[in-house]
Formats: C-alpha cells, structure tokens, sequence
C-alpha cells in the first residue's frame, strides 16, 4: 500500500492526503492504476449501453404516436382465446370478419369480411406468433399498402392463470388522436364480444358496435 494512504500511516507519522485527479477520486499510482484497469473493463462498456439508450429514447421521442391498451379477463384456456383470435370461423361468429392466415411470422393476414365478397377491410403481415402466448401483426388498410404509409402495429399478449386468461390487446403508432378514439371504441365493442362467446357459447345478441356513441 503506497505510504500517502491514509490507512498506511503508523501510529503518529505524518502523511498528506492525495488530491483529486482527472483518473478518479485520488492521484498517485495507484489511483492511475485502478482508474485504468476499470475504464477498459467496466466504463467503456457502460458508456456505450448509456450512449445507446439515450440514442434510441430520442428515436422513440421522434415517433412517438397514439396508442391504445385494453386489458380483460376471460374464463378458460389460452389456446382458445388464441383460436378466437386467428380461426377464421370463430372470428366470424363475434367480429363480423374473418381472420384469415397462415399466422407463420412475415405471412400475409386479412380481415375479410363475411359477405362472401371476398373483401379484406385491414391486411398487414404477421410480426411476430407464439401460441398461445402472443400474437404481433401490422395493421392497414389494403388502399393504403405500397403508398408509403407507416402501419400501425397490433399486439395481443395472453397470460393464462389458475382457469382465466388475461388479454392485453395493445394497438399502436395510430395516426392520431381521431383514429385513437376510434380505436378505443371498436377495441371494446369487439373485445366484450370475444368475452361472451368464449364464456357462454353466443356473442352479444346484438353488434356492440351498432351502438350509437353517446354521452
């Protein structure tokens, strides 16, 4: 231990403590030491992670859009809260479109509707897919796919536990406060309809989204 240390002076012998320095709290050859060895192995590394948050937080800040969470609880398993949100049939029974894909992450998925017109109001590409857990599409309007348009993004999270399942359905990047509006509102029409088909058998007896909005 270098004698300017303070716990290195013996009984009463004088010792002067070390001043601050550019390498750490304390100069000396020690303190040069330490500072070194600790910026090539520890700092270095900690100033990049902290360099690239700060990046990507500013990215975040840059696109940062509307966004709308729901949250329910549904009484059963996860695959079939899973089946209701990719069958084509049980899609059809309480949302009034089919959800057709193959559901494979970089497939094309379309809500079609069940006119038997073939037409497919919102298409986008699955993201990401692992039954029964979680489910990441985009989400467009098929006019709009090639014209440059950013997507927004839908995410169905489901958490099974003891015999009920929550769904977080988290749908973001909307354009704006309009379409944030809109889609809190169908989001919860067709959600409670998901809810009462799964746990009773039947949707709703009526569209929920044939409501008129009101006060």
């Amino acid at each position: 231990m270098p004698p300017h240390h303070p716990r290195a002076a013996p009984g009463n012998a004088r010792w002067q403590p070390s001043r601050p320095s550019a390498y750490g709290e304390h100069s000396g050859p020690d303190a040069r030491w330490t500072a070194d060895r600790t910026t090539g192995t520890t700092c270095r590394p900690v100033i990049q992670h902290l360099l690239s948050a700060l990046q990507q937080r500013a990215e975040e800040a840059m696109t940062d859009k509307p966004a709308v969470v729901y949250v329910l609880y549904i009484q059963g398993p996860p695959e079939r809260v899973w089946d209701a949100l990719t069958d084509a049939e049980l899609t059809a029974a309480y949302w009034g479109h089919s959800n057709v894909s193959d559901w494979r992450p970089g497939s094309r998925w379309e809500h079609v509707r069940t006119d038997g017109s073939g037409v497919a109001d919102v298409a986008g590409t699955v993201i990401g897919s692992e039954r029964p857990a979680r489910l990441v599409t985009t989400w467009a309007d098929p006019a709009d796919e090639g014209r440059g348009n950013r997507p927004s993004r839908v995410t169905f999270d489901i958490l099974a536990h003891a015999g009920i399942v929550r769904l977080t359905v988290t749908h973001e990047d909307l354009p704006d406060e309009a379409e944030r509006a809109a889609a809190a509102a169908g989001w919860a029409a067709v959600l409670s309809n998901l809810k009462t088909l799964l746990e009773t058998g039947s949707p709703l007896p009526q569209e929920p989204w044939s409501v008129p909005a009101g006060r």
